[in-house]
């Protein structure tokens, strides 16, 4: 069987994060989505979604094929549950659905007027789906310990230097490659997984859940607490908790950043901090794209939530559920308002839009010391996300 990723009306609640990726190419845990289904299908996936983003990720229509929510995070019992789709049937739950079983000759016609169709079959199995930004950080700790269990399963953690100093040894894992000295890790309340050619400089302080990926680096003397994940080829210092960097981001300086995400390409400068308690203990309201409002997280603790190539200067200053757009660049003392939109230039002082061929000269920038290629097609993204939030930069 093909199997197909698809975004679901979810998608709207999840931007800014999803205006340069599918809604299963985001991290949660150790994993993205979509690595988590690749994990445990053993096969690749394709996606359905927006249509200026099909380019960078195509879909691959075969005769057979399981179209599955790109949204929900797998569990081997519910890849068992989609596996017994006959076709024409669909695995649903409640007011969505979790996967059809779809021929090419019908996945053309596919669509509101036409699921009725589909024979429904009500899934019993029980299940995590993503329907919120928030929820990336407030479930990441959960999806650690997951996806440490996939991960390293009859595997050996390598060898750890003798210069560290390690509790709960046996729930953290250290992948080939990986540089650890004169540190304190704690694996008492969750696992501690550490990517290939990673580094953890000296002096930090680590407690579980956490996840360093792939060629990233914890600055000397940083202080993590449970629930972070650093996504691949990225640097962080300071203090952290319950945050998840997708990757390819810096904030390699002190300052503080608690209960947030923060996209790929982008860089905090030194001493940013984010509020992620409001002086009143109110529960935290955040800006909703779909909605243009600000809508209620039901959460006491949330703090960032940064669209990727975003950039912020030095002593920047973030209030409570603050949400910042795509490839915006901020600065100025003071703190800033809390919804930001993509391509904003300035700060406290009063916002300008960011020129389209400054931004994508500094992402090629940003490729380059990574030996990538910014190419045609994610410039026609950004190019594409600059006209869309347009609207946003007007109010």
């Amino acid at each position: 069987m093909n199997y197909i990723l698809f975004d679901d009306a979810s998608r709207s609640n999840l931007l800014p994060l999803v205006f340069i990726r599918p809604v299963a190419d985001l991290r949660i845990g150790i994993f993205t989505i979509r690595e988590k289904w690749e994990f445990l299908l053993k096969t690749k996936t394709s996606t359905l979604t927006e249509e200026y983003l099909s380019e960078k990720f195509p879909l691959i229509l075969k005769n057979d094929n399981f179209l599955i929510n790109g949204s929900i995070i797998p569990t081997k019992e519910l890849i068992e549950e989609i596996h017994k789709l006959e076709p024409n049937q669909a695995l649903i739950n409640a007011d969505y659905v979790i996967a059809y079983n779809i021929n090419e000759k019908d996945f053309n016609s596919l669509g509101e007027d036409n699921i009725s169709t589909y024979e429904e079959i009500e899934s019993k199995v029980q299940h995590t789906k993503l329907n919120n930004t928030w929820e990336i950080f407030s479930l990441n700790a959960q999806e650690i310990g997951s996806d440490f269990q996939l991960i390293t399963e009859g595997r050996k953690s390598a060898n750890i230097s003798d210069s560290n100093r390690l509790l709960n040894k046996e729930n953290i894992f250290v992948e080939e490659g990986a540089k650890i000295e004169f540190s304190i890790i704690n694996a008492t309340d969750g696992p501690v997984y550490i990517g290939k050619e990673s580094e953890i400089m000296e002096g930090s302080l680590i407690r579980g859940p956490f996840a360093l990926c792939d060629h990233s680096v914890v600055k000397m003397a940083a202080k993590i607490y449970g629930g972070t994940t650093i996504g691949p080829y990225s640097k962080v210092g300071g203090e952290l908790n319950n945050v998840v960097f997708l990757g390819f981001s810096n904030k390699a300086h002190d300052g503080f950043v608690g209960n947030s995400v923060i996209g790929e390409w982008c860089n905090l400068g030194a001493d940013t901090n984010t509020s992620n308690l409001k002086n009143t203990y109110e529960e935290v309201k955040i800006w909703n794209y779909s909605l243009e409002t600000f809508v209620n997280t039901g959460l006491q603790f949330c703090g960032l939530i940064m669209g990727d190539h975003t950039k912020c200067g030095i002593n920047t200053m973030f209030n409570t559920g603050t949400v910042v757009g795509v490839n915006a660049n901020i600065f100025g003392a003071g703190f800033q308002r809390n919804f930001i939109p993509s391509f904003s230039w300035g700060g406290v002082s009063g916002f300008a839009t960011y020129d389209l061929k400054k931004a994508k000269l500094v992402a090629q920038r940003m490729y380059d010391r990574r030996n990538l290629t910014f190419g045609e097609n994610d410039q026609n993204i950004l190019k594409h996300v600059f006209n869309l939030t347009y609207k946003n930069r007007m109010l």
